[in-house]
């Protein structure tokens, strides 16, 4: 008996620690088949949400601590059952009730409702779930969750919806949802991958940038935006347009204060990487 109980114990985990999250490839048409399950893509913070015995820590995608910014969900969260770790969306709701990235980003303090919609879960009472398939993580994140919806939480779940890829992108269009996300039945979760088992499809083409560096000419010719992709700023363009005599003054200004000497490119192209300067502090 003695034996038998170590054993299982081992496959226990005493505390929950941060797992780097599976993330999915952007796709241009959604696959169809009864094989993949489809879910509204949030336009919020991907975040994990752990409990153990010493308490509730929200982690952001690259593993940072949130719990201190979101503190009504790590709340609500103190409802999970020991040692569980859920992967999920935090967003924020405006005043009419629709998911406000800005506000998440900006302006928290003037959102209606602060929420975590879970899709996932990874570790249940300490019993590791990467390795099942996604079909009964599910089953155990449902049941999970229901407890807490029931007591009208901020947690809430990411339901799949029943539902053709065109039917999926009509009702995110409709309601100014971000995408759609298909994941087949039968994943695993595979930390730190971009799996072509969870696919993305975005309807807002929108795409935001990041300003990584600038040429100079009078005193600033064009400023370096590019995109995060994982944890890499890819080059997208240099901008010129908007930018009056005053206003370029007052930017190189700022950005002299930032500079760096590396370049936080990962893929600059050489013709602009010749007269390229990075205000971008690390």
């Amino acid at each position: 008996m003695p034996k038998a109980q170590n054993t299982r114990s081992a496959t226990r985990a005493a505390t929950v620690q941060f797992v780097e999250p599976m993330y999915a490839q952007l796709v241009q048409q959604l696959p169809e088949g009864n094989e993949w399950l489809y879910e509204v893509k949030f336009d919020g913070y991907r975040c994990l949400a752990g409990k153990d015995g010493t308490g509730v820590t929200l982690w952001s995608r690259r593993g940072n601590d949130l719990t201190a910014q979101f503190r009504n969900i790590a709340k609500a969260c103190e409802q999970l059952p020991p040692r569980t770790l859920i992967d999920g969306e935090l967003v924020a709701i405006d005043e009419n009730g629709r998911i406000s990235f800005n506000l998440l980003q900006h302006h928290r303090s003037q959102a209606q409702a602060l929420l975590f919609y879970a899709f996932d879960v990874l570790i249940h009472r300490g019993i590791n779930l990467i390795k099942e398939p996604l079909s009964k993580r599910r089953e155990v994140l449902a049941n999970i969750i229901k407890p807490l919806a029931q007591n009208a939480s901020a947690v809430a779940l990411s339901e799949s919806i029943d539902a053709t890829p065109g039917e999926m992108i009509e009702v995110v269009k409709e309601f100014g949802f971000e995408g759609v996300i298909a994941k087949r039945k039968d994943s695993f979760y595979e930390s730190g991958k971009r799996s072509g088992a969870w696919l993305k499809y975005k309807v807002n083409k929108s795409q935001e940038f990041v300003i990584g560096g600038y040429t100079p000419g009078n005193p600033l010719d064009a400023v370096i935006v590019g995109y995060y992709d994982d944890q890499k700023l890819i080059y997208a363009a240099k901008v010129r347009n908007g930018f009056v005599p005053r206003v370029r003054r007052e930017v190189w200004q700022k950005f002299k204060a930032l500079e760096i000497a590396t370049c936080p490119f990962a893929n600059l192209p050489e013709k602009n990487a010749r007269s390229f300067h990075s205000p971008v502090k690390k």
